[in-house]
C-alpha cells in the first residue's frame, strides 16, 4: 500500500502545481488585456514631462528652465505661449485618471483624478478653461496644472472628474471647444468655482519669486521675517484651493519676466531649490 500512497501523492501535487500555474497565467493575460484596452481606450497612455520642483523642470544639463520655456517630448518640441488673452482651440479632449493619480504634475503640484484640472501641451500653466464637449453641449471650468496629451489628434487631457462631468469617460475622447480664461480672482463660496477671471501674460507684468508654502501661518510668518532681513518685498500672499489654506512666502519685486528668472537661478544656487518666478 506504501507505494500507492506515494504515487496518489504525487499525482496530486502535480495536479495542485499545474492548475495554480493555469491560474496564474490567466491572471496574467487578464490584468494585460485590461491595461491595454483602457490605455487605447482612454488615453492613460499620456507621458508628463519630468518635473523636479514647481514650475521647474531639469533638462540634461542639470540647468533649470521654466515651464514657459520649450520642451521636448519623444522628438516633438513644444514653446508654450506667453499670453492665454483670447486664446481659443477646437479638436479632441481625452482623460487621465488612476494611472496617474498621486504623481507630480508639470507645475510641481500633485496630479488630483477628482479635481478640475487639465493637461495641456502650451497654454500657460494655471490658465483656466472652459471646456465645451461639442457632441453633447456639456461645459466645465478646468484649471490647466499639466502638460499634455501627447497623443496626436488629442488637444486636452482632463482629470476624471472633469470628464465624467461632460460625458467623456465612457467614450474616452470627445470633440470639444477650449476657451481660455485666464487666472481666477474670485471663487463662488457654494460650489468652489472660479467666477471671475484675469488675463494671464507671463512676459509683462508685476513678478515676485516664490520660496516657499506653508499650511501653518505662524511657520510663513517665521520665515518671512528670516528672509525680510536679506531681501527686499519679502511677503505672504494667501492661497485657498479645495486642499484648504496655504501661505506662500514670497520674495523680490520684478517688471518683466526676464528679470524674475535671473534672480530665481541666483537664488537656486544659493539654496533655494524650489525657487520659482509667479506673475502678481
Amino acid at each position: 500500500m506504501v507505494p500507492v500512497q506515494r504515487r496518489n501523492l504525487k499525482n496530486w501535487y502535480c495536479v495542485t502545481a499545474c492548475q495554480i500555474q493555469y491560474i496564474l497565467i490567466l491572471l496574467i493575460l487578464t490584468s494585460f488585456g485590461c491595461s491595454s484596452a483602457l490605455d487605447s481606450q482612454y488615453g492613460t497612455n499620456y507621458i508628463p514631462p519630468e518635473i523636479s520642483s514647481p514650475k521647474y523642470k531639469t533638462s540634461s544639463s542639470g540647468k533649470k528652465t521654466g515651464t514657459q520655456k520649450p520642451y521636448r517630448i519623444k522628438g516633438v518640441k513644444y514653446t508654450p505661449i506667453a499670453d492665454a488673452g483670447g486664446f481659443s482651440q477646437k479638436g479632441l479632449a481625452s482623460w487621465y485618471g488612476k494611472k496617474f493619480h498621486g504623481r507630480k504634475t508639470s507645475n510641481g503640484e500633485t496630479y488630483n483624478m477628482y479635481a478640475m484640472t487639465a493637461a495641456h501641451k502650451t497654454l500657460p500653466v494655471n490658465t483656466w478653461v472652459s471646456v465645451h464637449n461639442l457632441e453633447n453641449n456639456r461645459k466645465i471650468v478646468v484649471r490647466i496644472n499639466d502638460r499634455g496629451p501627447f497623443v496626436r489628434g488629442r488637444i486636452i487631457d482632463l482629470s476624471y472628474t472633469g470628464a465624467k462631468r461632460i460625458g467623456i469617460v465612457g467614450p474616452g475622447t470627445a470633440r470639444v471647444k477650449i476657451t481660455a480664461l485666464g487666472q481666477a480672482t474670485s471663487y463662488s463660496k457654494k460650489t468652489k468655482i472660479p467666477v471671475s477671471f484675469k488675463p494671464v501674460n507671463y512676459w509683462k507684468g508685476n513678478f515676485t519669486v516664490q520660496v516657499g508654502a506653508f499650511k501653518e501661518k505662524t511657520n510663513a510668518l517665521n520665515y518671512k521675517f528670516k528672509l525680510s532681513k536679506t531681501y527686499k518685498n519679502a511677503h505672504i500672499v494667501i492661497y485657498k484651493d479645495y486642499r484648504g489654506i496655504f501661505y506662500r512666502v514670497r520674495i523680490g519685486r520684478f517688471t518683466n519676466v526676464k528679470d524674475a528668472d535671473r534672480f530665481t537661478e541666483k537664488i537656486i544656487n544659493q539654496g533655494f531649490h524650489t525657487a520659482f518666478a509667479v506673475a502678481e
